[in-house]
């Protein structure tokens, strides 16, 4: 079926934060077929038109998610990573059923999609139930594979084996894709991190791991072998190929500069890194640089929303405030940094900005609100979309051009129900 969607305006999602008013967007076969203003588009023919008030926008793209931890969100309040972790987190994590993250990741995605999230990277437990979960949805999903040594795990061996195994057979539709997902290097043994890079590079996969999330994770490595984080990855061969960083919070100029030799990407997760006190990433110095950039939400229990826009705000505050700067990172800048440059740090093309080929992940965005007054130019559209934009304006979405949100309301599963299933399934985690 071939649609044309006409808005108030497009915002494309490009670095520049291009706005076009008065739009058309079309789409045929899940994909843009062209996009642009609508005294120069071409005759809609058979297609459906669809009329929308607000803005279109492209489907975010969250960089860095544990989203089925929606199971334990606000669990641990107030502690620090590593007693959050080994003492909250891992206790109710070795509890966990497959069953427990394909609901958890149902309803979680469902609250991505009611934001305007579209695609998310995804690194937990039970990666072929996450898959489940999306198709569900309809969601989009690049799951990387965890490995972690944690009790009634196999071995790590066996985990990037069937890691790798995931990988075969994946829809061609872009809605799943697997890649590799060993925790960090304190937590990982080196040779199997380099190992996992060499196969990553091997079959074209998605390496995604922690690095440099607070200022003492890499003291172990630092006294044992006198290199920080990044400069062990870069000696051990863990670098080169797909590869994205999460957090990188800890990183000096020496660090920056092997992300950019190696063209490493950064998923940036602001709100995380603030609520667990870990720092503030150094996003400009990064984009200086060249270094590719995607935002992330983190897990629902660090943030502990699952909020892309809240986060977008977010970057670009903190980023102001480290560099004492109000140009530090632009509202145009912190919105590409949840769409094009995100789908960028994740290498997929064929997201991230509404543009003719791209797949057709868009969302709608009720501008009938007084956030978005006064407009006295287009690019106002984007200013109010990044300092005023909350989920509740998101009133449609469409996957692949699916419509998977109408009128607010997420229509592919039973929120309300998968709620009260994850709050019965936490409290028995809990213990």
């Amino acid at each position: 079926m071939r649609q044309r969607l006409t808005a108030r305006a497009v915002v494309v999602g490009d670095r520049s934060g291009t706005v076009v008013p008065d739009a058309v967007v079309d789409v045929e076969d899940g994909r843009i077929g062209w996009a642009g203003p609508a005294a120069d588009a071409p005759p809609a023919g058979d297609a459906e038109v669809v009329a929308l008030p607000g803005l279109l926008v492209p489907g975010l793209v969250n960089a860095h998610s544990h989203a089925p931890m929606v199971l334990f969100r606000g669990q641990g309040e107030g502690l620090p990573l590593d007693r959050w972790l080994r003492e909250v987190m891992w206790p109710r994590e070795a509890r966990l059923t497959p069953d427990d993250v394909e609901v958890a990741m149902t309803a979680a995605s469902a609250e991505l999609l009611r934001g305007g999230v579209t695609t998310s990277v995804e690194m937990y437990f039970s990666p072929e139930r996450i898959a489940a979960a999306v198709g569900a949805t309809g969601a989009r999903a690049v799951i990387a594979a965890p490995m972690v040594p944690l009790p009634g795990m196999p071995p790590l061996e066996e985990q990037l084996a069937a890691a790798v195994d995931l990988a075969r057979g994946v829809p061609d539709d872009g809605s799943v894709e697997y890649g590799l997902g060993p925790h960090a290097a304190y937590t990982v043994p080196l040779p199997l991190l380099r190992r996992a890079a060499e196969l990553a590079r091997e079959h074209g996969m998605l390496l995604h791991l922690h690095v440099a999330e607070t200022a003492t994770e890499g003291a172990g490595l630092l006294a044992e072998h006198g290199l920080s984080v990044p400069a062990l990855l870069a000696a051990h061969d863990v670098l080169g190929g797909r590869v994205l960083a999460a957090h990188c919070v800890h990183m000096d100029d020496g660090d920056l500069e092997l992300w950019a030799e190696y063209d490493v990407a950064v998923a940036h997760c602001p709100a995380s890194n603030a609520k667990l006190a870990s720092g503030v990433a150094r996003v400009r110095d990064m984009l200086d640089r060249g270094i590719r950039v995607g935002l992330g939400t983190d897990g629902p229990a660090s943030n502990d929303g699952l909020d892309l826009l809240a986060d977008v705000r977010l970057a670009a505050q903190l980023a102001r405030l480290r560099e004492a700067s109000a140009t530090a990172l632009t509202a145009a800048e912190a919105f590409w940094l949840a769409t094009g440059a995100a789908a960028d740090a994740i290498g997929r093309p064929d997201l991230g900005q509404v543009a003719t080929g791209r797949r057709a992940d868009l969302v709608h965005v009720d501008t009938r609100d007084l956030g978005f007054e006064p407009v006295g130019d287009p690019a106002d559209l984007l200013t109010h979309l990044v300092w005023s934009g909350v989920p509740r304006l998101v009133r449609d979405v469409w996957v692949g051009g699916r419509q998977v949100v109408a009128e607010g309301a997420v229509t592919t599963v039973d929120a309300g129900a998968l709620r009260a299933e994850v709050a019965e399934r936490a409290a028995r985690l809990a213990g």
